[in-house]
């Protein structure tokens, strides 16, 4: 039988691993936690911006959504989350870039963008296929020619060239990638609530940096 004092050193002793592993949450590590963009990319410095670059046709992308959505209603006012559908040279993801900019401009972001990720991996569907695109737009209840007009402007087309430019010069190499104002990329560390983790402490690196603490 334990006696008290060894009850207490083995409550003592466990204290102080978690008070270890929560001082290891704090302290974030280059190269391991996150990587600096160097050159940092030019942000609005009013808030501190935390943009994801996504493809919707990526696995990992669509695990992490359902973790992601409800994360970003809930930062704070100092904070403003966007996405970025990842474009690489090879022009391949086009169509999903496409069609995330399209919902976009007609303001159909929160009522489809999950819709569209579970059309792909759940249900299988090409929607990178224009013909069945369109047939899927149709049966979602939006207007399909309001939605061709909106795939064929000039306004949809620019957002996704920039999207191409920022893919580049944040040096991304694969998704789903987590930027934080302009200048620190959180890198997956094989779980999504350790990297929303890791993202809140650039957060709070970053406000720091700029005197908001």
């Amino acid at each position: 039988m334990k006696t008290w004092r060894g009850i207490l050193a083995a409550v003592l002793a466990g204290f102080g691993v978690c008070l270890a592993l929560a001082a290891g949450a704090v302290e974030l590590k280059e190269g391991r936690d996150f990587r600096v963009i160097n050159p940092p990319l030019a942000v609005d410095k009013a808030r501190i911006e935390v943009t994801e670059f996504f493809w919707y046709g990526c696995p990992h992308c669509f695990d992490f959504e359902p973790l992601l959505a409800p994360w970003a209603k809930k930062l704070p006012a100092d904070v403003v989350f966007r996405r970025v559908p990842a474009l690489f040279p090879n022009n391949k993801w086009a169509p999903p870039a496409r069609l995330y900019y399209t919902l976009e401009a007609m303001n159909l972001v929160g009522r489809l963008h999950r819709d569209v990720f579970n059309a792909i991996h759940l249900d299988h569907q090409r929607l990178d296929d224009e013909k069945i695109l369109f047939d899927w737009i149709a049966k979602k209840g939006i207007d399909v020619q309001k939605f061709r007009e909106a795939w064929a402007s000039f306004g949809v087309q620019s957002r996704v060239q920039q999207a191409r430019e920022l893919t580049l010069s944040a040096t991304i190499t694969g998704v789903p990638s987590v930027m934080v104002q302009g200048k620190y990329l959180a890198l997956t560390p094989g779980n999504y609530e350790d990297l929303l983790e890791i993202i809140e402490q650039l957060i709070d690196r970053a406000r720091a940096e700029a005197g908001k603490n």
